[in-house]
């Protein structure tokens, strides 16, 4: 699908959208559009842990949550959390508008399996989500959780849903320690930062070239993982003189600007959310760093590329979560009123496990939580089946970049 003032596509990117049409899985700048400038965020290619380009499956149908239409059970509900209000609420709003996208095709095709999706806001702060966790735990209806979407807080209330026996598949949170706590009842449905921080720098060094690079972290939980993951990988490349870490929050960044013209990098990789990323981008640009500007998901949102403005031009954006393709971004935009955005796919394909464990009878929170620990099946971004402590029995991270 063209997409009107989108600069050329270089030769590789093109050639792996060619790939992606013929996959059915169509490049995702269609989900990045809406910004005030002719930049877009498109799809260059998926990856593995080397750095390679991996070829995908051309015959997968994904799972679909109408079901057979027949479906029979009481009136029960999943709920979703996440920023629904702050600055991450694009994030939220993207999970939000996935899984109310399946549980909206469940409900058209089944009259006599009703499932309510309730949303809490979790403003993406770890303490409100653990004044929040409560209330989904305490509402005998929720049978199944999307959610919630940043590490931080899913670290921060993880323990409650599991006591509660309540399955939680988040759609977003990557923090690689998240599946080492014990947890029988979480579920992450995309590839943790273990395995997307090493893909993306070995995309960096061994296609892109890089031979000095500063890592700059916002101190989160996501954003510290993601950048000692980059930082092992890039081994003596990352240059110890700038490891940084910044606040979450904070505006004047001339420190980190400074310190990283010091050193004089040939790219800049920065984790975790797009708020201070297209800053501190916005900063560099300023002060004359004409190096790579690179970073993980957090980075991937619309609202990076409108915030840094032209200085988003070029920046290289990995993310575990797939393109969306022709047909679920026509399907999204009718019922968000927006094009998809990151982590869409994956919240709508966790709705759409949780209502087909529903609607095979696993309608009670241990039944569902048994249901989704047993799953073997295609959604719109990838296949989902899970280890024993909740991650992805295989792996796919995918590079974009503004263009």
């Amino acid at each position: 699908m063209p997409f009107a003032n989108a600069r050329p596509v270089a030769p590789i990117a093109a050639a792996v959208l060619t790939l992606l049409a013929a996959t059915g899985c169509t490049q995702s700048a269609p989900s990045d559009s809406g910004t005030d400038t002719a930049l877009q965020i498109v799809a260059v290619t998926p990856i593995n842990q080397d750095g390679g380009q991996v070829s995908l499956a051309s015959d997968t149908v994904p799972a679909d949550p109408a079901g057979s239409g027949d479906a029979i059970c009481a009136p029960v509900a999943i709920a979703v959390a996440g920023p629904l209000t702050g600055p991450d609420a694009p994030f939220g709003a993207n999970v939000k508008n996935g899984a109310e996208l399946a549980v909206e095709e469940h409900n058209n095709a089944n009259p006599d399996c009703q499932v309510e999706l309730k949303s809490f806001d979790t403003e993406g702060d770890p303490q409100k989500a653990t004044a929040i966790a409560p209330q989904i735990v305490d509402d005998p209806s929720i049978v199944g959780l999307v959610g919630p979407t940043w590490s931080g807080e899913t670290k921060a209330t993880g323990a409650v849903f599991d006591q509660a026996g309540l399955v939680a598949i988040t759609p977003s949170a990557t923090n690689v320690t998240l599946s080492e706590q014990g947890w029988t009842t979480f579920f992450r449905g995309l590839s943790n930062d273990g395995v997307q921080g090493p893909s993306l720098a070995s995309y960096l060094k061994n296609d892109r070239g890089v031979k000095k690079v500063c890592v700059v972290d916002d101190s989160s939980d996501a954003g510290v993982g993601q950048a000692d993951a980059v930082r092992e990988t890039l081994g003596p490349i990352a240059d110890e003189a700038c490891n940084i870490s910044i606040k979450k929050g904070d505006k004047d960044l001339s420190a980190a600007v400074t310190q990283i013209q010091g050193q004089g990098p040939d790219a800049v990789v920065y984790a975790a959310y797009y708020t201070e990323g297209a800053l501190l981008l916005q900063q560099l640009r300023e002060a004359g760093f004409e190096g790579l500007f690179a970073g993980p998901d957090g980075l991937k949102d619309p609202q990076f590329v409108k915030s840094a403005g032209q200085a988003a031009e070029g920046a290289v954006l990995s993310c575990p979560c797939g393109p969306a393709t022709e047909d679920f971004t026509e399907r999204y935009t009718t019922v968000a009123g927006q094009p998809p955005g990151t982590y869409s796919v994956e919240a709508y394909d966790a709705a759409t496990i949780l209502l087909a464990g529903i609607d095979s009878g696993a309608s009670s929170r241990p039944a569902l939580r048994d249901f989704v620990a047993g799953y073997d099946g295609q959604g719109v971004a990838r296949r989902y089946q899970w280890t024993g402590n909740g991650e992805l029995t295989s792996n796919l991270i995918w590079i974009y970049q503004v263009q």
